[in-house]
């Protein structure tokens, strides 16, 4: 009997990815455990080990191939003494077959002033909030159509949030002109977009990606780059972020003075192959913090709040196309030498796009620094389900007061505690800056 083999599931979030490169061929003997492709995950490119033995009798997606949907059938095996010819195989990127569900009856759609949740054309999120459904017929009527009508009343209907399609048109050829916005009722005014057309919504509430108007930026005064996967993806995880988690900044002042002391004593201490970089101090130091202010080092949930028993540290890596967070898992038990090494290494396989799922998840804390870009204060957008996000300022002389009342010069860094608040409130955002403070300007804390 035939075995499928179908496109895995390489992170518990992949929904789709792109066939790289077929490693056989058919007509091929494969074994339990020969890498047989090469899959590209929005975040790496990771290779796929055979679970079944028997011969490729057919390749059914070929290799290059994007948005192959996770367990759509991308080849066939013929098992042991079984005919390659007599192999049936099912189409190309075919799922396995499961019991259909009834289709639908299609309903008209409400009127956009009283929006029926009950409808099919809706769906509901997680929250409960009624979007419109992304799989709207592009042969709906008015999907799509133009709206004839002046610049200059769209000028004006866009400023009062005046919904086109609601007025009639009396220039010429029924093409709404100034008047006609101008003298609009009331009812033709709507803070949504009616009929999903000009700002449609998918099933979890994400505006679509949107079309330049070809009437202001004509098509040959730009090169349209299609998204890649990772793209798509840290547009959608940050979209989401912004829109559902609370969110708050706390920033203070941090003087790097004795760290960069420290770090210079550790580094002439240290065998040739080991070099500490002050983004390594600082995991270490937020490692800790997160330890001494437990509060702090936890996760949102609908069922409750998850508080982690140790510090895994997401790092901000920027690659091309986007970027992607390593974790340095249980960073407070780990020494700088360590947290070095493997810092670089994930780094270095960051660039590369080899890293695997269970290296980039999993994280309880993250750390963006662009202090090496000369950048001195911004705020990141908190990485789901992480409760905290820690951006990194560059650290520059400036004139402080000391102790003793004199003006002095010193290398001071700023950072931003973005922080979710539906887990983490400003005092105890506070108390977690406070300890990440004090291990910062007195690094021989983190001895102890």
């Amino acid at each position: 009997m035939a075995i499928n083999i179908t496109m895995p599931a390489l992170s518990p979030t992949m929904e789709e990815g792109t066939l790289a490169k077929w490693l056989v061929k058919e007509g091929d003997e494969i074994k339990s455990g020969m890498v047989i492709a090469e899959i590209e995950t929005d975040k790496a490119t990771m290779e796929v080990e055979a679970v079944d033995e028997g011969k490729v009798a057919k390749i059914l997606v070929a290799e290059g191939s994007e948005g192959v949907k996770v367990n759509a059938v991308i080849a066939v095996l013929a098992e042991e003494g079984e005919d390659v010819a007599s192999v049936k195989a099912p189409a190309a990127g075919a799922a396995p077959k499961a019991e259909a569900a009834p289709e639908p009856k299609p309903s008209a759609p409400p009127p956009p002033s009283a929006p029926n949740p009950a409808t099919p054309a809706k769906a509901r999120t997680p929250s409960g909030v009624a979007v419109l459904d992304a799989g709207v017929r592009r042969d709906d009527k008015n999907v799509g159509a133009r709206i004839k009508a002046s610049p200059l009343a769209r000028r004006i209907a866009a400023s009062k949030g005046i919904d086109l399609k609601a007025l009639k048109g009396s220039g010429p050829h029924g093409r709404i002109i100034r008047r006609d916005v101008e003298s609009a009722k009331p009812g033709a005014a709507t803070g949504a977009p009616a009929g999903g057309a000009s700002a449609p919504l998918t099933a979890d509430g994400l505006i679509l990606p949107q079309v330049l108007d070809d009437r202001v930026y004509a098509p040959d005064t730009y090169e349209l780059k299609p998204l890649d996967g990772m793209r798509k993806t840290v547009a959608k995880r940050l979209t989401q972020s912004f829109m559902q988690v609370p969110h708050f900044p706390l920033n203070v002042d941090i003087q790097l003075d004795n760290l960069l002391a420290s770090r210079a004593a550790i580094n002439a201490a240290a065998p040739k192959d080991v070099k500490i970089s002050v983004n390594d101090l600082l995991i270490k130091a937020a490692a800790l913090a997160l330890i001494d202010e437990p509060d702090c080092n936890a996760s949102y949930t609908d069922k409750g709040i998850a508080y982690h028993k140790h510090a895994n540290i997401s790092v901000a890596v920027a690659i091309d196309g986007g970027l992607i967070t390593p974790v340095i898992f249980k960073a407070e038990a780990k020494g700088l030498a360590e947290i070095s090494e493997e810092m670089k290494d994930l780094a270095t396989r960051a660039r590369e796009r080899k890293l695997k799922p269970q290296e980039y998840m999993g994280g309880t804390f993250s750390i963006s620094n662009l202090g090496m870009f000369g950048i001195k204060s911004f705020a990141s957008i908190i990485n789901p389900p992480e409760g905290m996000i820690l951006s990194v300022g560059a650290g520059d002389k400036r004139a402080v007061v000391d102790e003793k009342g004199n003006v002095v010069a010193r290398t001071v860094m700023s950072v931003t505690l973005t922080c979710d608040h539906r887990v983490i409130g400003g005092a105890e955002g506070a108390k977690w800056l406070a300890a990440f403070k004090r291990y910062v300007e007195t690094p021989e804390a983190m001895l102890l």
